[in-house]
């Protein structure tokens, strides 16, 4: 049996062309579709589709159409379609990654917020002349030395205040905020 030959008794479903075909072609197949990926199951998976194809086609083969010419061309297409089908389940993956993150963006200002809150009732809680001193430094941005000058106190009584607020705190959020 020769190539033309095949490609006659294939179109008139008979396997044994079939079986010619594949025992001639099929290691040349996957060797030419290894040079593409260098994996050997997919080639080999790839080659497999490629006969499946041409059993489901033959009607379509021409007298004169060369079987390895079509076999090759259907294996290289197959796998493009792969790749192209591996392209877009990355595509997929990272749109999902990418919403994740989003939503975890989203989420943070809503559990910075519970946090900032918790830092403020903490910081509320503190005794008045700790509180009064801590804020004046953090949230007013006055310095040490302004803050005695305004409440007519030592500049040793406004560090040892800030020392006060910076150990309650600390230990207030260990406890109640895990940070």
């Amino acid at each position: 049996m020769n190539d033309i030959s095949a490609v006659k008794e294939l179109k008139n479903g008979k396997t044994q062309a079939f079986q010619y075909l594949f025992t001639k072609y099929y290691k040349h197949l996957v060797a030419f579709l290894m040079t593409y990926n260098h994996d050997k199951m997919q080639a080999d998976d790839l080659a497999q589709q490629a006969f499946i194809k041409l059993w489901e086609e033959k009607h379509r083969l021409d007298d004169k159409t060369s079987p390895k010419n079509y076999l090759f061309t259907i294996a290289y297409h197959l796998y493009i379609d792969t790749l192209k089908k591996e392209s877009r389940r990355n595509e997929l993956l990272y749109e999902i990654w990418q919403q994740a993150l989003s939503e975890q963006a989203q989420e943070d200002p809503l559990l910075e917020e519970e946090r900032l809150n918790q830092v403020r009732d903490i910081i509320d809680s503190l005794p008045s002349k700790c509180k009064t001193i801590y804020q004046m430094n953090k949230m007013q941005g006055l310095k040490y030395k302004d803050i005695a000058k305004t409440l007519g106190i030592s500049v040793k009584t406004v560090e040892s205040q800030m020392r006060i607020a910076f150990l309650k705190i600390k230990d207030r959020i260990k406890t109640e905020i895990h940070i």
